[in-house]
Order: C-alpha cells, then structure tokens, then sequence
C-alpha cells in the first residue's frame, strides 16, 4: 500500500501568498521580498543543516525575513514584522490541493503531512485551507532537529509511518526534496505546476512527475479504496 507524505510549503501552501501581505509595506517589490525570502529561508536550512546547527524552520523563517528587511528596508515596525510573520500561518492552498487530496483519499493509499515546520503552524495553515481532514496524521520533523533534504528525514518518516521504503512517497513541489527523498531510497514525486520549471539537472531524477496533485492517482496506478 502506498504511503504519501505531502511536503506543505511549496507544495500544498503556496509560499508566494505572503506577497499580498507585504504590498502595504514594500509596495511594487512585493513579489521580489516574497521570493527572496522564500529563497534565503531554504538557503539557511541548508546551511544549518551543514553545519549541524540545531534551528527549526521557524527560526530559518525569522532570520530570512530579517534579511529580507536589511536588504529591502520596508517601512515596518517590529509590530508589522510579527503581523507579516503571522500571515505565514494563513497562507492559501494551491488551487489543485484540495481537489487532488480529494481525488486520493478515494484510493487505498495512506496520507500523511511531512514537514519541517512546527506542528501548531502546520496545523493552522491547513485548516485554514480546508486540507486539514484528509491526513491520517502529521510527520513533523522540527522536534527531531532534522532538516531536508538529510537522509534521515525520509528515514523518520518511513519509521513513523510504519511503511516498507518501496511503498514510501515524498510529494513535493521542491525539486531539492525530491531528490533527497529519491537519493535517500524513498520514491519521488514531483508537482511541477509551470512548464517553465526545471528540475536539478542531477543524476538523481523524480520518480514520477505530475503538473497537479490529482494526476498521483494515475501516475501512481492507485487503486480504489474498498468499501
């Protein structure tokens, strides 16, 4: 039986959200203050990771938004900087989230959220986005001091979950963390929503690729759930 672990940022959550929050503050650069934060918190995750260094997710978040700030110099008080930080727990779902999610609890196969995120801000993100009650549970990797893409990331999921590696599926919109996943003896899947978007040219490569959500049911050859 096939077990699903949904990376959340980036794959159910669409990141770029944030923009909205930040117009009244940066204005026309709304969008480039949101990609690049998005940029550096991944980038310090993998630095930290590196190195070794016990950070959460959530810590990656705050230092990336401050140099965000250092960079941009938006005019925000330490007041808006902990509002904007608290629309990070409401961003919206990517449009096919909900409608794949749907389409696969209709399969025999097994759902979990798989993130380095803390529990209680998953939790609200996706029950802000109506995604919340499709999951048979939560793999949270912020309490075990793991970041992705490290081996033992997808190694703790395939313990929590109680599943067989050949059975195990990261699902992600992040090439990096299909990779890990792959390169870690896991499968694979990569949601890649725009033509325009390139997978690192390693030899490692997705074991499958869908441009939605949905498109696992086929890709993954599920079988309906019985009744």
């Amino acid at each position: 039986m096939a077990t699903l672990g949904f990376d959340v940022y980036g794959t159910l959550i669409d990141t770029a959200g944030i923009a909205t929050a930040l117009e009244r503050f940066v204005g026309p650069q709304a969008a480039d203050f949101a990609r690049v934060w998005r940029e550096k918190q991944l980038e310090y995750v993998f630095r930290r990771g590196v190195m070794g260094s016990r950070a959460d997710f959530a810590t990656c978040t705050n230092q990336a938004l401050d140099y965000c700030c250092l960079r941009f110099r938006p005019d925000m008080s330490d007041a808006d900087r902990e509002a904007v930080l608290g629309t990070y727990r409401e961003l919206p779902a990517f449009p096919d989230a909900k409608r794949g999610l749907e389409a696969l609890s209709r399969t025999s196969a097994r759902l979990f959220a798989f993130s380095m995120g803390l529990a209680d801000d998953v939790a609200a993100l996706l029950e802000g986005a109506s995604l919340d009650g499709y999951f048979e549970g939560f793999v949270g990797l912020a309490e075990t001091g793991l970041l992705k893409p490290s081996p033992d990331a997808y190694a703790h999921f395939v313990q929590r979950t109680g599943t067989d590696r050949e059975d195990a599926w990261l699902v992600s919109g992040n090439p990096f963390d299909v990779i890990g996943a792959v390169s870690a003896g896991i499968n694979g899947a990569w949601v890649r929503r725009s033509a325009d978007a390139v997978c690192d040219p390693w030899e490692i490569v997705p074991t499958v690729t869908v441009d939605a959500i949905d498109g696992l049911v086929p890709a993954l050859n599920l079988s309906p759930a019985a009744t």
